[in-house]
């Protein structure tokens, strides 16, 4: 049974449940993005260049159908997503730099032992040390 509690061991880790909600969530966000694509973007491309479905888009070279249309499709779908997600990364990077902005403006380092402290501390939560220059509540 050692075999059984190594594997429980590796199946409950934090790391691998946090990539198992990750991949989840991925295949979810590509469901949804898929879907902007091909029932948003895609038809009206379509009604902008006169074809309803641009992928059915051939022509001939000695008889064989080159089917560039579909190309196109993949393309377009391509670049659509690309933006999309360059998107959602810009946003999510400026929100994150302002939390930090925010985080920053409110903790300090002690001088002593240069850990974290909220601006407004008068003695070092860590080091217990009194912060000099620092007017003691009244």
């Amino acid at each position: 049974m050692g075999w059984l509690a190594d594997f429980k061991a590796f199946a409950l880790k934090g790391n691998l449940l946090d990539l198992a909600v990750a991949f989840i969530l991925g295949v979810a966000f590509a469901a949804v993005v898929t879907s902007l694509v091909n029932d948003i973007f895609m038809p009206i491309i379509g009604a902008i260049i006169g074809d309803e479905d641009l992928s059915a888009r051939t022509f001939s070279i000695s008889g064989v159908a080159i089917g560039y249309g579909a190309f196109l499709a993949a393309l377009l779908n391509f670049v659509i997503i690309a933006l999309v997600l360059f998107w959602i990364v810009r946003v999510a990077t400026r929100l994150q730099r302002q939390q930090e902005v925010v985080e920053e403006a409110t903790l300090k380092d002690c001088p002593y032992c240069r850990t974290e402290i909220p601006i407004a501390a008068v003695r070092c939560p860590n080091c217990t040390s009194q912060l000099e220059g620092v007017a003691a509540p009244a």
